[in-house]
């Protein structure tokens, strides 16, 4: 969570577009992963069947989640770009029970609404548009569904498959589909940009992420999203950190309630191993 945390304000503050940012962050993050990959001897296939096409697709959804979330935190702040995005709890205890067979637990449901009204204070009073801020909370909110779709997806591909090798293939799908960003964009990196794209590719996806499906093996969807939503309090310390960027006391508020979710499901998650 603290890898992965990280994209918050390298994705901020990366004197980049979006697509194009995120199309090197694949690039990259796909060789580092080849070769650790290569190094540990894992094999490359994904299988033919709908393992295959499961794998494929969610590389498309991974690079439409990036995308958007990059313009939540571009439009908006570190604070309300990570935690507009950490909706996906809600969303996958409401939308797991619909689409596996995995029960709808009422313990899921609370935690779920109060993540709902930790967000809640991060809506904007002007809610237009024009509004840089809105709309990087509606673009957060997209991205969130986005994931949520992913996860749920990918959880049955993880007990068959190596979490590293999943990356990858991801990785390299979503810079297949981000491909024509560059060409209505600035697609080479300045000399400024390359040490933010470099954590990006090694830090937040190729060690991040490759731990966090991983940790699928271990909880259901729901528990490893709510486990997850720490992710917006290391994000808002490190751009206070490194960017000075401090939140505003509605996001504090917002991000407490989150926190408490988190304690709370670490709690009976315990309980329950």
């Amino acid at each position: 969570m603290l890898c992965i945390s990280s994209s918050g304000v390298l994705g901020r503050y990366v004197p980049l577009e979006p697509g194009p940012a995120i199309w090197w962050r694949c690039v990259l993050a796909a060789l580092l992963l080849w070769g650790y990959c290569r190094y540990r001897g894992f094999a490359l296939g994904i299988g033919r069947d709908k393992q295959a096409w499961a794998v494929l697709l969610s590389g498309v959804m991974m690079a439409a989640h990036w995308v958007t979330y990059f313009y939540a935190l571009k439009l908006s702040s570190v604070a309300v770009g990570m935690l507009a995005i950490f909706t996906y709890p809600a969303m996958t205890t409401l939308l797991e029970p619909l689409l596996t067979d995995k029960k709808l637990e009422p313990t899921h449901l609370g935690l779920a609404g109060l993540v709902v009204v930790g967000v809640y204070f991060l809506v904007p009073g002007d809610l237009s548009l024009e509004n840089d801020m809105f709309t990087g909370l509606l673009f957060g909110l997209a991205s969130a569904l986005i994931y949520s779709l992913r996860n749920i997806m990918m959880k049955a591909q993880v007990k068959r498959l190596n979490g590293s090798v999943v990356i990858l293939w991801q990785v390299v799908v979503s810079a297949v589909v981000l491909a024509p960003f560059l060409f209505f964009a600035e697609a080479v990196p300045s000399l400024e940009a390359v040490p933010y794209l470099v954590c990006l590719a090694l830090v937040t996806t190729a060690i991040g992420h490759t731990l966090f499906l991983g940790s699928f093996k271990y909880f259901s969807i729901s528990t490893a999203s709510l486990l997850s939503c720490v992710q917006p309090i290391y994000g808002i310390l490190l751009g206070m950190l490194f960017f000075g960027e401090y939140p505003a006391w509605t996001s504090l508020i917002g991000g407490g309630l989150i926190l408490s979710a988190v304690v709370v499901e670490g709690r009976r998650a315990m309980r329950e191993s």
